[in-house]
């Protein structure tokens, strides 16, 4: 039996490498990076995985793939069973909705109308919410219609690639409320790659199937509902966000304070205690925030947390085409030639906000003038945003290598356990730079670093980020190395 193990695990790695030649790294990454091969017996082979939406999501588009490439190893295999690691506990459907033509609910011994959340706006609260409004309640009116949401940011407008489908499917079935989808889902990424057109999608597509949606900002967070939660109102709110079935809170990095941080963590225990859904989004992995309280962590981690990547080329030129068809929609006069769009998605790499101002500088142009968009036109007014070529790949052993020769330490040395502070110090800020230049995650660093924990990968950027701030001389140092590295 051992034997036949082994043999099934050198088949599933070499299933692996073809599915990742298939499928490109990213997307492989992204479906098939958590799978584990449990063992195969008959004509069946036994994978697991974290989550039931990962296990829905790779029967229903990847069960024949692998079939296939499992036969070319083993002749018997018909069949792929996927099996829940630890599985989520089913989602409850709230079967005491009202129906959609009914826009009235009990709160507190009131009648307060929920209805649809989209039509709260902040301009006509009080008319929308009377009898919130009358009774002096109204941050239960304005929790439920939460921060502003900007109608062009739906799933239609949303371009999909290899960097970011993962979180966008993970969406996508959140916002339907489909029983047995996630319950949780966190989102990182560095920033203008599409967390808040994300989440503000689902805010759209949620209310629109009459769900009871709260869209959050860090801001609004701290600035709204943390007040409100002292006031006399809170009683209310309370129920209020008890009756929420979608949780939306984006830019979590920007809650700032102990006591911002305790009312976040009592707000998020409050909306565990009915059935309902939250995504969250930050710039950072959920351990490296520092700011979510160890029953939030755990919510978190029965969840899944998923990363979007920089975007490439591809999905770059389809961020450009949408957002030209959406210009010509209002402006049909409004052209942009395909070598314009060509030099844009090739040259503005720096994040999709960055394509969405090129654009909108050069319609401004087009409007203003009347004079057609040109490569010139491109070329002039661009200038600040092109950064001519595409930016150089930088791995993990690159860093290794030139940390080494700068300290003077063997490789081996510094994926060793060797806890000598002529290792030590080279090995964080090794660390610390693959963190910074190359954008991976905590987890895939530690690995690269004689598998580590992600926990030692995040204690070394936070010593390494102390550091420098105190230390000149280190700074510089990190400095240096880091040009060495990019160049």
């Amino acid at each position: 039996m051992q034997v036949q193990n082994l043999a099934s695990s050198d088949q599933w790695d070499r299933v692996k490498n073809e599915l990742r030649n298939e499928l490109g790294e990213d997307v492989f990454s992204n479906w098939f990076g958590r799978v584990k091969h449990e063992e195969t017996v008959g004509d069946s082979v036994h994978l697991s995985v974290p989550t039931r939406f990962l296990k829905n999501w790779i029967q229903n588009n990847y069960e024949k793939k692998l079939v296939g490439l499992w036969k070319r190893e083993l002749d018997d295999i018909n069949r792929i069973e996927l099996t829940v690691r630890g599985a989520l506990r089913p989602r409850q459907v709230n079967v005491k909705h009202p129906p959609k033509s009914i826009t009235a609910r009990r709160i507190s011994g009131r009648t307060a109308p929920f209805g649809n959340p989209a039509q709260f706006g902040a301009a006509n609260r009080s008319a929308a919410i009377p009898c919130l409004a009358d009774t002096g309640d109204e941050a239960a009116a304005e929790f439920l219609s939460g921060a502003a949401v900007n109608p062009k940011l739906t799933f239609e407008t949303f371009a999909e690639g290899s960097s970011n489908s993962l979180a966008c499917a993970a969406v996508r079935q959140m916002a339907a409320g489909h029983e047995g989808t996630l319950e949780m889902l966190f989102i990182h990424s560095s920033t203008g790659i599409g967390k808040t057109h994300l989440l503000q999608a689902a805010a759209a597509e949620a209310r629109k199937s009459g769900r009871r949606v709260a869209y959050l900002s860090a801001e609004f967070f701290m600035y709204h509902l943390v007040p409100a939660l002292r006031t006399p109102a809170f009683p209310v709110l309370r129920q209020a966000m008890k009756s929420i079935d979608l949780l939306l809170v984006d830019d979590l990095q920007f809650l700032h304070g102990k006591q911002a941080h305790e009312e976040f963590g009592r707000t998020l225990e409050i909306l565990m205690e009915a059935p309902s859904q939250i995504i969250m989004a930050a710039d950072r992995m959920p351990d490296a925030l520092g700011t979510l309280s160890g029953k939030v962590m755990q919510r978190v981690q029965t969840g899944e947390v998923v990363g979007i990547q920089a975007t490439d080329y591809a999905l770059r030129h389809d961020i450009l085409r949408k957002r030209i068809a959406a210009a010509r929609r209002t402006h049909p006069a409004f052209s942009v030639p395909e070598e314009v769009a060509d030099y844009i998605a090739r040259y503005v790499i720096s994040s999709a906000r960055d394509l969405e101002g090129a654009l909108n500088r050069l319609f401004a142009h087009n409007q203003l003038t009347k004079q057609p968009v040109t490569m010139d036109l491109a070329e002039k007014t661009l200038h600040d945003l092109v950064r001519i070529g595409e930016p150089r790949t930088i791995k993990v052993e690159e860093i290794q290598q030139i940390v080494c020769k700068h300290f003077s330490v063997t490789k081996a040395d510094l994926l060793s356990s060797c806890r000598a502070r002529t290792l030590v110090r080279p090995r964080q800020i090794a660390m610390y730079i693959a963190k910074v230049v190359t954008g991976r995650s905590l987890p895939e660093i530690g690995r690269r670093f004689g598998n580590r924990d992600h926990t030692t990968v995040l204690h070394a950027v936070r010593k390494i980020e102390d550091m420098v701030t105190k230390d000149n001389v280190l700074a510089q140092e990190v400095e240096l190395l880091k040009s060495l590295i990019q160049t």
